[in-house]
């Protein structure tokens, strides 16, 4: 599979793999950008996808961002159909400013398969072993 990339910002830098056998590309901010505690941003990637029809990109969490310094990426389904810029979602979950340098990993996007189910209406769900057990259900 190919997937076409635009640099739509001159500084951009093409998503890649830092490992073979990882699951995720890595994106890279084109210019610098702050986060105060508490501070959540729309941070313009500089790039536009042409991912196949019957795929997605899902973007997610850089693992040790998220983990060392509370960094959580939000609202990361980009469509086969969107040509537009690319954009990650983020918030500072701490309690300390971070500030990622031009050129600094942000998030990494996986692409995967979209299935299309059909939806159907029904007045009753299958029965399951589980059943109606929500958060907690199974114990600690």
């Amino acid at each position: 599979m190919n997937i076409k990339i635009k640099k739509i910002h001159p500084d951009a830098k093409i998503p890649q793999f830092a490992h073979k056998g990882d699951a995720g590309m890595d994106l890279y901010v084109p210019e610098t950008v702050h986060l105060a505690p508490g501070e959540r941003k729309s941070v313009p990637l500089g790039l536009g996808f042409e991912i196949p029809d019957g795929y997605v990109g899902i973007m997610s969490d850089k693992s040790g961002v998220s983990h060392k310094y509370g960094i959580k990426t939000y609202g990361g389904v980009i469509d086969s159909c969107y040509r537009g810029e690319i954009h990650a979602g983020v918030m500072n979950l701490s309690d300390a400013p971070y500030t990622f340098e031009k050129g600094h990993k942000i998030v990494q996007i996986l692409i995967q398969t979209v299935e299309h189910p059909t939806v159907i209406e029904v007045d009753e769900l299958t029965p399951s072993e589980r059943g109606e057990g929500r958060f907690g259900s199974t114990g600690k």
